[in-house]
């Protein structure tokens, strides 16, 4: 309950944001509860965004099942992503974890499980170049998700992965 409430408030507010009180608040819980079970809050930060990262982590799992029974990869990876991209609530808590792993070495290594795990699906099916250049451009498709009322279109994300995925191997590099 706690760690539900902390991670919901970094999705909605940032981790940098993230009290012991606001978590308190938003768990129902008495103040001393936070403490008790999370020494600092950067102990309760950390234990948070780490929930966070694991729903990446099934989301991930989800898109490999998919793309591995894929006839045309650009057009499942945009399924894919713009399922993903069109739900604030995952896009939100992406974003804050790289903007967490931004100013937290630490963090970072939570932060590059999505763009390590989605480069290394990738190049099995594009090889390296390709899968890095389309991570790169997924995750400026996040960003947008991020700022906009809309995600970009699944046609347009369709369109760029086949180019993407169409480029030569080397360009990438």
């Amino acid at each position: 309950m706690i760690l539900e409430a902390a991670a919901e408030l970094i999705v909605e507010q940032g981790a940098a944001t993230l009290t012991h009180r606001a978590v308190a608040a938003r768990a129902g819980v008495a103040l001393g509860s936070t403490t008790r079970y999370f020494e600092s809050i950067d102990d309760l930060r950390g234990a948070a965004l780490r929930m966070l990262g694991d729903e990446v982590d099934l989301y991930l799992d989800r898109m490999e099942r998919e793309l591995a029974s894929c006839e045309d990869l650009a057009e499942c990876l945009a399924a894919s992503m713009y399922d993903f991209l069109a739900d604030p609530r995952q896009v939100h808590a992406t974003m804050a974890l790289v903007t967490a792993a931004a100013s937290d070495a630490s963090l970072r290594s939570l932060a590059l499980r999505w763009t390590d795990r989605l480069t290394d699906l990738l190049a099995a099916h594009v090889g390296r170049a390709r899968a890095v250049v389309a991570e790169v451009y997924l995750d400026g498709a996040m960003m947008h998700a991020a700022l906009h009322d809309e995600p970009l279109t699944r046609e347009t994300v369709t369109r760029a992965l086949r180019a993407i995925f169409s480029m030569d191997e080397t360009e990438g590099r």
